[in-house]
């Protein structure tokens, strides 16, 4: 696979703009595969999310960011009965007009999360992540890869600084020049090391299945990377 050069962003730097581009990228890549899938491809279950289907996945992501666009982000979203809600407000909508949501709020949510300092990166990065699985589901190549990866790299190395506790891990990544460092920084645990591919790094941090995969994994178990566990 040939390199990839890393986002300015990959290790320190903040960049305001980086969710946004990705959803941007996101967009031009997964909106046209939706757009020429019949309706019954609707209705495939999603392997990463239980008991949902395609549709329900990108109601889910489009209701999501019509509420960053909307300014209605709060602590009660993103549970599972506001998940749950938000699929059933769309349940009598065409395929059409969810689809339409989600293309829009791809265009449009960018400058509302590059204003949040960083607060609501996860939804972008989650976005990302359930384009991926809508993927999978469809049988369309690159999920959780792509065009995107570099950027969605960057945010996740970015995440796994800033949120939470996690354990301290340099990746070599067939996809990248150089190392990634994910995780605390300073941290008095030493620091794991993961080497393989970058979707594969991307499903173990969104908590995806990696059969078949080929990797190393050396210092922490697959559980503890689990951003989202």
């Amino acid at each position: 696979m040939a390199s990839m050069t890393p986002p300015v962003d990959m290790h320190d730097a903040r960049d305001p703009e980086l969710p946004g581009r990705l959803l941007t990228i996101e967009r031009d890549a997964l909106i046209p595969i939706l757009r020429g899938r019949p309706d019954e491809d609707f209705a495939r279950p999603v392997a990463a999310c239980p008991g949902w289907t395609v549709r329900d996945v990108v109601a889910h992501c489009s209701a999501a960011l019509t509420r960053v666009t909307e300014g209605r982000l709060d602590s009660e979203v993103f549970t599972p009965e506001s998940n749950d809600r938000d699929i059933a407000e769309r349940a009598d909508w065409t395929n059409a007009q969810v689809v339409d949501e989600l293309e829009r709020g791809m265009s449009e949510a960018g400058p509302v999360l590059a204003g949040s300092d960083g607060m609501w990166d996860g939804v972008a990065f989650g976005e990302w992540v359930h384009a991926g699985d809508v993927r999978e589901a469809l049988g369309e190549p690159e999920a959780y890869g792509g065009s995107g990866l570099p950027d969605a790299l960057a945010l996740l190395a970015r995440a796994t600084r800033e949120w939470g506790d996690h354990v301290p891990l340099e990746a070599n990544l067939d996809d990248l020049d150089e190392p990634l460092r994910l995780g605390k920084t300073g941290d008095e645990r030493p620091a794991a090391r993961f080497v393989g591919d970058g979707p594969t790094l991307v499903r173990l941090y969104a908590g995806r299945p990696v059969e078949g995969a080929v990797y190393e994994l050396t210092g922490v178990e697959a559980e503890e990377l689990n951003l989202f566990g």
